[in-house]
């Protein structure tokens, strides 16, 4: 493996040739259409000095990045043969297959990416954008990655800097999102922790506020404390991530290129929070039984309580209530969890005070855990339509469907296609309860106001 130095993350955003990349990458973006293409005979020449701009600020920082080479080497070559060859729908295909920062999982390793692609929870467009990023790899998450969850293509990171296709609530950064000529295996994703941890803080302190809640001592601790938010959420998602591939799995987990009905996607996003959760619970009570725990083992509980809290609060807070009722499945999922705990008396709305009973938590959650992996260990033998039937009936074994639903009454066509079964679905087959309603409208400034955020700007 090559060794790299660091480069101080303080001062490459202020770097002359980064805020040159930036500029440039920026005005190009208003002379691209949709796909990535500059359609304008007329915009070529203004095109042709911005990619020489953006050429020129990438070769004055590759040897900072000497870990980068070959990629940012590539990336000058594929902007000049876009450039040359009269900036038709991009091809980016060789400087991505060079670009594998999943070789270089270093606390506060830099990384300068720049791409046309689309960002997620942003524009479907694939503009060039271009991003500065640290990556986040504390000691005690290398130890449980190389022992206990490998997960090789997981790459946590911070902002530093970034174009206007991040100014957006998008969170992660997937190779697939970029413009190629075709699909190569794709080894890595990267996952804005530090955009994560912010906002969940700022929702946290307004959540608490709104509902009178008393936080737990260790969990008001991520009130106050970015980096510690920052490295509960990198642990959680260590675990999610790698959860998506693994388990008793009916269809393909991803379920790519798949049209199915949203609160399928919403059972497996919240499936892998709660393998994450039961891993956490897991982990403190085996350090809590050792007689002799190390400091490390102690700081590794610390964390993996932390993850607890973490996934009941963004998930019931700010899951919920964020994006729009239109097939919103990480929305149900935290409607879902909110209405479990409640059902079983371990969460509490009483005189407008919410109350967790926090020793039977842990145990209550992973009960919804289970009851998701036994859907899925049963849907091995059922056809398509058989599970999604008892998916959703799950799901509304615990949250009210909307009264006009069809699959609620079963007024389905069972015989018809999966295409007709999803339609009928609506947008917001399970509307938000009085609780929610009321939370989102004294929330709602708050949740806005997360767009763009990173940890530098909680």
């Amino acid at each position: 493996m090559t060794t790299v130095t660091p480069v101080r993350a303080d001062t490459l955003a202020q770097h002359p040739a980064w805020l040159q990349i930036k500029d440039a990458a920026t005005a190009l973006q208003a002379l691209q259409s949709p796909n990535g293409a500059v359609p304008e005979p007329a915009d070529h020449a203004t095109a042709t000095t911005l990619v020489a701009e953006l050429i020129d600020g990438v070769r004055h920082l590759t040897d900072l990045f000497p870990h980068d080479r070959a990629y940012l080497e590539q990336l000058v070559v594929d902007f000049q043969r876009w450039s040359d060859e009269g900036f038709a729908e991009p091809d980016f295909l060789d400087s991505l297959v060079l670009f594998q920062p999943q070789q270089h999982r270093r606390d506060g390793l830099t990384h300068l990416i720049m791409f046309p692609m689309y960002t997620q929870n942003g524009t479907r467009n694939r503009l060039i954008e271009a991003v500065l990023v640290e990556v986040i790899w504390p000691d005690f998450v290398a130890d449980l990655e190389a022992t206990q969850y490998s997960n090789g293509l997981f790459v946590p990171i911070r902002f530093l800097d970034f174009t206007p296709g991040y100014n957006t609530n998008s969170a992660v950064l997937f190779p697939e999102t970029v413009a190629m000529r075709a699909i190569p295996t794709f080894t890595w994703g990267a996952i804005f922790a530090d955009r994560e941890a912010a906002r969940f803080r700022r929702v946290l302190r307004a959540a608490v506020d709104v509902t009178k809640l008393d936080l737990p001592e260790l969990a008001a601790e991520l009130l106050d404390d970015q980096q510690l938010t920052e490295e509960t959420f990198v642990m959680w998602d260590l675990i999610h991530d790698r959860t998506h591939m693994r388990g008793d799995l009916p269809f393909d987990p991803f379920m790519i290129k798949q049209r199915m009905p949203y609160f399928l996607y919403s059972l497996e996003e919240l499936r892998c929070d709660l393998t994450a959760f039961r891993e956490a619970v897991a982990i403190e009570r085996r350090i809590a039984g050792n007689v002799d725990p190390t400091p490390a083992d102690l700081n590794l509980a610390r964390h993996a309580k932390l993850v607890q809290y973490s996934v009941i609060f963004d998930r019931i807070f700010r899951f919920s209530i964020s994006g729009s009722r239109v097939r919103n499945y990480d929305g149900l999922g935290g409607q879902l969890l909110f209405a479990w705990l409640h059902q079983r008396d371990v969460l509490h709305w009483t005189d407008t005070q919410l109350a967790f009973e926090w020793e039977r938590v842990p145990d209550c959650v992973n009960e919804l855990g289970a009851a998701i992996e036994l859907l899925y260990w049963k849907s091995i033998d059922r056809p398509k339509l058989n599970h999604w039937l008892a998916a959703y009936d799950l799901v509304a074994g615990t949250l009210e469907p909307h009264p006009a639903s069809r699959w609620q009454s079963r007024d389905l066509p069972l015989l018809g296609t999966p295409r007709e079964l999803t339609d009928l679905v609506m947008d917001d087959e399970f509307p938000l309860s009085m609780f929610f309603e009321a939370f989102e409208r004294k929330m709602r400034e708050v949740i806005a106001s997360t767009t763009g955020i990173t940890g530098a700007t909680a």
